[in-house]
């Protein structure tokens, strides 16, 4: 899958909530619904951990997810994405320090 700039999305990827779907341990879907969403690089998103548990457990067996965005007035015009990719989850460094000072 190409790689792309996740710049040319930032509006939309963080003014709307995004599903992330991850995969359990007995390989069942696990969807989330994230609201607070940051485009920190091109190529990287930083997601808060706020009531994230299975989805955490997840992650630490298998790091693929697959993200959808799309536009809060979908009804008139749907504008909408789904990106794959893999995770990486902080306990501390730079993009924990970012998480921590977030509003």
């Amino acid at each position: 899958m190409p790689k792309i700039n996740l710049n040319r999305f930032k509006k939309l990827i963080e003014n709307n909530a995004i599903a992330v779907a991850t995969v359990n341990k007995n390989g069942k879907p696990h969807n989330i619904a994230v609201g607070y969403v940051k485009v920190v690089e091109n190529d990287k998103i930083i997601i808060t951990d706020v009531g994230m548990k299975e989805t955490i457990e997840n992650l630490k067996r298998n790091n693929n997810v697959a993200l959808v965005v799309w536009n809060r007035n979908w009804e008139r015009k749907c504008i909408g994405y789904e990106m794959k990719g893999a995770v990486k989850y902080f306990t501390s460094g730079k993009w924990k320090e970012f998480v921590d000072n977030l509003p």
